[in-house]
């Protein structure tokens, strides 16, 4: 584990405060789980465009063109 020393302006230290009481949660906790949300929102982006760079339009047609051609079921239609 690592100790990190942050800036903060006074008032969004209050409203952390705030919502880590409400939640029952200390204020590095709270942090710890608000910065983990943030690097895992940024490692999707990532993911994704890693796997948007490997597509295949072609391979991508293929894939469409083996799904059957029939009437989506009543709960799906529009």
């Amino acid at each position: 584990m690592s100790t990190l020393s942050l800036r903060i302006p006074d008032s969004v230290h209050k409203k952390i405060k705030e919502f880590a009481k409400r939640e029952g949660i200390s204020i590095n906790q709270f942090i710890a789980s608000a910065v983990s949300e943030k690097v895992s929102a940024f490692a999707t982006i990532e993911y994704l465009k890693q796997r948007a760079g490997r597509a295949n339009a072609k391979s991508f047609r293929s894939a469409l063109s083996s799904i059957p051609d029939m009437e989506p079921e009543e709960f799906d239609r529009i």
